[in-house]
């Protein structure tokens, strides 16, 4: 006898997921870089030690059978949303502190762990409690609401840091604000999914552990034997190589004041033209490019999407040595750039699935995105320390110059033909 199905719809808890997601990961990488400008840290430091909160997305499919193991998805699920919040809530309270900078990185620290895991068991989640034509029904809602969550991050709370500052607070009590009202919105969250989470029969624990590990290394090992093993991962790490500097200096080089060589826009402004219009240029990019892709297949739309990602870094070189005064000029240049980054980014993640196909693509596909974030980590940790060495005008020179190792691995790496053509993935299945 089965027990009776579970009946609660996915509306109810996919796009709240999925938007509990993006907000730890847009804290982490994004605002926390805001907030340390704002309180006046070197763009060296905040360079350096915000890139090094990449590493548990780097190191996540090493801990990942952790999660397989020890209890249930929907458990982690729960457990680790309260540890955001909880986070959330105590890096508010370092800010005052002496030594808030080392205070609010071990936190931050920590709430990148718990983010990352919690990737691990919200994607474990999805496959589990939906049938397979729901995961492709709702693999565009969970999208969005994740594209939501960055929108909410980058552009609504540094906008909500502006005004809180603007209404008299120091910047140390306007990000304790924000950080407030963000553990506040997670610890509800982790209500609301307790309630509201279904428990799939199948959510639980593998049984003998010993054999699952052994199959874990198994699968690893295999990742590594795949052939044109060098070029691929040259091609994963490389690929992102400008956009890892230029990332973590957009922003102060936005904020910074015009006699440091930067745009002197407020903090509202930042949330407008960067965090709203150009996040939402992004997204438009990404399904521009993801259609392109399906229409033609990856080989035909690479170079093109590839030229399309790295040849707009060109416009923060123009309002380096221009310094437009109109934000609305300052929009329209962010909005091309992130606009050719989504196009471009598609390809890599195109370029990802083709490398993870096999009987372990999930797995695979979770070791290349390990490879992905360190291909970000490690340039971003030396670029704020030669921005400072070279001034944003040169630096912006060099980002450009710093195409070139990925526009070699892009030549190197080979593409089967019609690869992610709708109409070849239906000839192949004929």
């Amino acid at each position: 006898m089965h027990a009776a199905p579970d009946t609660r719809s996915p509306w109810g808890w996919v796009p709240s997921l999925y938007f509990a997601q993006g907000i730890p990961y847009v804290v982490v990488m994004t605002l926390s870089v805001i907030m340390y400008k704002n309180l006046e840290i070197s763009n060296t430091d905040i360079a350096l030690y915000t890139s090094w909160l990449y590493l548990p997305w780097v190191i996540k499919p090493l801990w990942s059978p952790l999660v397989e193991l020890m209890g249930t998805k929907r458990l982690w699920i729960v457990a680790l949303q309260f540890a955001i919040g909880a986070a959330l809530a105590m890096v508010a309270l370092t800010l005052p502190a002496s030594k808030f900078f080392q205070l609010s990185l071990a936190v931050l620290w920590l709430m990148a762990f718990a983010s990352a895991s919690h990737d691990i068991a919200a994607d474990g989640f999805y496959l589990l409690a939906l049938e397979k034509h729901e995961q492709a029904a709702f693999v565009g809602v969970r999208s969005t609401f994740y594209r939501l969550a960055n929108i909410g991050g980058q552009g609504g709370l540094v906008w909500l840091a502006g005004e809180l500052h603007e209404r008299g607070g120091s910047w140390a009590l306007a990000w304790q604000g924000v950080m407030a009202v963000l553990a506040g919105v997670f610890l509800l969250l982790a209500a609301y999914h307790l309630w509201r989470l279904p428990r799939p029969d199948s959510d639980g624990p593998v049984p003998s552990g010993e054999r699952h590990w052994r199959t874990f290394f198994h699968i690893f090992a295999a990742f590594f034997r795949k052939p044109g093993l060098a070029v691929i991962l040259g091609f994963l790490l490389l690929y992102r190589f400008p956009e890892a500097q230029l990332l973590k200096l957009a922003t102060p080089f936005l904020l910074d004041k015009l006699e440091a060589g930067g745009l002197a826009l407020t903090n509202k402004e930042v949330g407008l033209a960067y965090g709203t219009i150009g996040l939402t240029a992004l997204t438009l990019g990404g399904l521009l490019g993801g259609w392109i892709i399906s229409r033609v297949g990856l080989k035909k739309a690479l170079w093109p999407l590839v030229l399309a990602m790295h040849l707009p870094n060109v416009v923060f070189l123009a309002m380096a040595w221009t310094h437009p005064g109109s934000l609305w000029i300052v929009s329209g240049a962010l909005a091309i750039e992130q606009f050719g980054y989504g196009l471009g980014f598609t390809a890599y993640l195109m370029y990802m699935i083709l490398v993870a196909d096999g009987p372990h693509k999930t797995a695979h596909y979770a070791i290349c995105t390990g490879f992905m974030a360190l291909g970000m980590m490690l340039p971003g940790m030396w670029s704020g320390w030669l921005q400072d060495q070279l001034g944003y005008v040169h630096f912006f020179g060099w980002v450009l110059v710093a195409t070139v190792p990925s526009l070699v691995m892009t030549a190197l790496i080979k593409v089967p033909e019609g690869f992610g053509r709708k109409d070849a993935a239906t000839e192949t299945r004929r």
